[in-house]
């Protein structure tokens, strides 16, 4: 696989959004980020509504998400915050969400997911959940999305995945583990290669509709993400995440931020990104969990994630998926 050269920013692991988002004016321009009631998706939201964007919070709990707009609204002294009601993994209500959005969208976020689920959970169509949540949920938003991302004249997608993707490839005869032992690690690592490859293949269909989408790995930042994956370690790993280097928020947020808004990414597209750069290619096919999570590995990609066959498939099975 050829990789085009690598872009790089004057920005790097430590940058924060607003570091990232100086001098942006996003006035008039409208944003949507999925999750952003919790976590890396609150920052993201609120560094988008100082710059100017007009943004919805697409929520699972409404409360939630009504406090957190409401937060937003008052420390950024913009009115243009809300939250809407939106089920990744039920397609009646990501069909309700898409249908109620009317205008362009000039920023859709992806933000939304869930990690290391112990035990295999099943959506009522069979799909593995993290599967379902991460990347099937947010590719049906995406196309449901897509006449007003078409509309804004040059919109952007961002594709939240992570260092995990290496972890797996997309196992193509059984997605949703119905005939291979569940591991909770390879299926989060499946569904994190699956947002990489969303925005390689989002970035070749809808070029001509002036859309790019790229996607990114936020760093280690502890939020409520982690709750599986901290309930389940050895002590051998546990030694590992500790003695990794945290983010904080407003670190963790920068590459999805950056991606979102910046004028140093205009026209970039179909790439994966960590610390604020394009990640490197690496040929380093380990999966242990102490391995991904050393800085220097953590912000690499493998190639499996930037397959353009693989894109192209995905997106297929995607679709029928979702419309079986």
């Amino acid at each position: 696989m050829k990789y085009n050269a690598r872009l790089t920013t004057p920005f790097g692991a430590t940058s924060t959004t607003d570091d990232v988002i100086a001098g942006v004016d996003l006035y008039g321009k409208r944003a949507i980020v999925t999750g952003g009631a919790s976590g890396i998706g609150v920052e993201t939201a609120r560094a988008l509504a100082a710059a100017g964007a007009e943004v919805v919070i697409a929520v699972r709990n409404m409360e939630a998400g009504a406090q957190v707009a409401s937060d937003i609204a008052k420390k950024t002294g913009s009115p243009r915050v809300v939250a809407a009601e939106l089920e990744l993994t039920d397609r009646a209500s990501v069909a309700r969400f898409a249908a109620e959005w009317t205008g362009p969208l000039h920023i859709l976020v992806n933000n939304a997911g869930i990690m290391a689920l112990p035990e295999l959970h099943r959506t009522p169509e069979g799909w593995e959940l993290q599967f379902a949540t991460n990347h099937l949920g947010h590719f049906n938003l995406a196309l449901g999305l897509h006449p007003a991302l078409a509309a804004a004249d040059g919109a952007r997608i961002v594709s939240v995945s992570s260092s995990g993707h290496r972890t797996s490839p997309i196992i193509f005869d059984d997605i949703h583990f119905e005939r291979r032992v569940y591991d909770p690690w390879l299926a989060y690592g499946q569904s994190k290669t699956a947002n990489v490859l969303f925005a390689v293949e989002a970035a070749r269909r809808w070029a001509d509709d002036g859309i790019t989408a790229n996607a990114l790995m936020p760093g280690t930042i502890r939020t409520n993400l982690q709750r599986h994956q901290l309930a389940n370690m050895t002590p051998e790993v546990q030694a590992h995440f500790d003695n990794s280097p945290w983010k904080t928020l407003e670190q963790g947020a920068a590459t999805s931020v950056l991606l979102a808004a910046s004028p140093l990414v205009q026209g970039v597209s179909g790439r994966y990104f960590a610390d604020c750069n394009e990640a490197e290619l690496t040929t380093d096919p380990s999966t242990d969990i102490s391995v991904l999570l050393r800085p220097e590995e953590a912000s690499t990609v493998l190639a499996h994630a930037l397959d353009g066959d693989d894109a192209a498939r995905l997106w297929g099975s995607s679709l029928a998926m979702i419309r079986s």
